[in-house]
């Protein structure tokens, strides 16, 4: 039987130099990171990490939702706490949230993901409830924020840059990093203009794939003092994220 313990993931960690921005905080893009590679490590404590699931069922994972709330940026040199663990088994999706805490155990940062398994081969959705992943017992979540629907337009006049997807940007499915994505977003803004603004909050949404070589076309639009930037291939949307300020 699954309990609390053995579905949660709890790890000391360190603000270091690598997960810095020039404010000497943990920046916004890393605190997905420091996220995500939390999510890894629990999921590779639970038995059903990418690369089991790679071995045992020839599928992988796609987190296709992110949302996070700032409470407060941890400094460079901080101690902090990450806590991660599942917060259900949705047939075809599964949500998992991750608290990070300062050494006086009050919240820094709260995030939920959302996940899907897909066939290697056939890029197909496998239900999740199938596999080996745990299906009661769940933790009560601690970040229960709703994802958004972007229903935003954009056009030509939003067009802020392009990018070519290099070799550094792609991960170990040989696809462009979910990081790098939100490090793109973020190049909308200047840094003149995040020492002046703390972040709120932010959702992303990754739409599709894209590839070494390809060219990425990112669009900002400010909607009464909330950004929604979007990122696309060809004609093809592959990635949206809403950010705000305090």
């Amino acid at each position: 039987m699954d309990t609390f313990e053995n579905l949660t993931l709890q790890k000391e960690r360190y603000v270091s130099s690598a997960f810095i921005d020039s404010s000497l905080k943990m920046g916004i893009a890393q605190s997905v990171l420091m996220v995500q590679d939390n999510l890894t490590e629990c999921f590779n404590k639970m038995g059903c990490d990418g690369i089991v699931y790679r071995e045992k069922f020839n599928a992988f994972w796609v987190f296709t939702k992110t949302r996070v709330r700032f409470l407060r940026r941890p400094y460079w040199r901080e101690s902090i706490t990450a806590r991660t663990f599942p917060i259900d088994n949705a047939s075809f999706k599964a949500h998992i949230n991750t608290e990070i805490l300062d050494a006086q155990n009050k919240p820094l940062l709260l995030a939920n993901q959302q996940a899907c398994v897909l066939d290697l081969e056939k890029h197909r959705p496998l239900k999740i409830s199938s596999l080996s992943y745990p299906k009661e017992n769940f933790p009560s979540p601690v970040f229960d924020e709703p994802f958004e629907n972007f229903h935003v337009d954009f056009g030509e006049e939003d067009f802020q840059f392009e990018q070519i997807i290099r070799s550094q940007m792609i991960d170990m499915s040989h696809h462009m990093n979910n990081i790098e994505y939100i490090k793109l977003a973020l190049n909308v803004f200047s840094d003149d203009f995040f020492q002046a603004n703390e972040v709120d909050f932010l959702e992303v949404h990754y739409q599709g794939e894209s590839k070494e070589g390809q060219v990425l076309r990112v669009y900002s639009k400010n909607i009464d003092g909330r950004f929604f930037i979007f990122i696309k291939e060809q004609e093809r949307l592959v990635f949206e994220m809403t950010i705000a300020f305090k």
